[in-house]
């Protein structure tokens, strides 16, 4: 079985700014100074990626252009979740072929009322049965319109054997540790949010996929790492570190925040695709607060 645990950065999607074009060679050169730090994985076309503005020929292109650049030890994880399972199941296999290690699969919720457990139950159990490489439950954040999975679903889930883990985005700690009980032994819990990858690993996730690493991928690498050593007062300093960036930049002013954060470090973020809007001048100045205070920018 594939093993997922770490920290896996969900990367943003370069956009060109007089075409609109998805930027790759912006891309790759964010995701080439991530690799420097302590990753396990980068996560192409997730929530912050900006996934359902983007085209599947677009998903595809940025599976290959993680490949092309990151080292082997460094999971692609692909997200590939649309409202049908047919396209779900086709734009996974599509990952697989373009080099992706697993796919990530949000849940179709445009017709939210009949996404009842058993047609989630099918639809999960077809992409899984169909995917060439092994596939991760995405439960997103509530606030979206999306869907809540039962743990029993999810435990359900578990078993079967290409279903590997899942990223839980509700940011509640109860709900996660009810994941890790009633799932199968192996099955592997990534925590959603950067504002509780410690306090998840204690309750036993495996790791995180996590916004924030986008602009702080050494701190966030470096709780996971300093976790399974065994340096507990550490891996707590670092996340009371990451925590308030977390939910200041992340769970504060979301896409846009995070992209603008991007530019202010010397990376490539960008305008995000609409009907997405750029952060307001105010805006901006309150990103160059906030790196301030986390200490990335003098």
């Amino acid at each position: 079985m594939i093993d997922i645990s770490g920290v896996h950065i969900p990367a943003v999607t370069p956009f060109r700014g007089e075409t609109g074009e998805v930027d790759i060679q912006a891309f790759k050169e964010n995701l080439t100074g991530w690799a420097r730090h302590p990753v396990h994985g980068i996560v192409t076309s997730g929530t912050t990626g900006e996934a359902v503005l983007l085209d599947e020929e677009e998903r595809e292109a940025l599976v290959v252009a993680a490949r092309e650049v990151l080292p082997p030890e460094v999971l692609v994880l692909a997200g590939t979740g649309l409202e049908s399972t047919r396209a779900t199941m086709r734009l996974s296999r599509r990952a697989a072929e373009a080099g992706a290690d697993a796919v990530l699969v949000q849940p179709p919720a445009y017709y939210k009322g009949a996404m009842t457990p058993e047609a989630l139950r099918e639809h999960y159990l077809a992409v899984a049965d169909t995917s060439p490489v092994p596939v991760i439950v995405y439960q997103a954040p509530l606030r979206m319109s999306t869907l809540d999975f039962p743990t029993g679903l999810v435990a359900e889930l578990s078993n079967h054997e290409n279903i590997v883990g899942i990223k839980d985005s509700r940011g509640k700690l109860e709900l996660m540790g009810e994941l890790v009980e009633q799932c199968r032994e192996d099955f592997q819990l990534l925590v959603g949010s950067g504002a509780l990858l410690y306090p998840a690993l204690e309750v036993g996730a495996a790791g995180g996929i996590v916004a924030v690493g986008n602009v702080a991928p050494a701190a966030s690498g470096e709780i996971f790492k300093a976790f399974r050593a065994g340096r507990m007062p550490e891996a707590g300093r670092l996340q009371e570190r990451v925590g308030p960036l977390h939910n200041a930049l992340v769970a504060g002013m979301g896409v846009p925040g995070v992209k603008v954060a991007l530019d202010l470090l010397g990376s490539h973020g960008g305008d995000p695709r609409p009907p997405l809007q750029p952060l307001p001048q105010e805006g901006r100045t309150k990103v160059r607060e906030i790196l301030t205070r986390a200490g990335l920018l003098e």
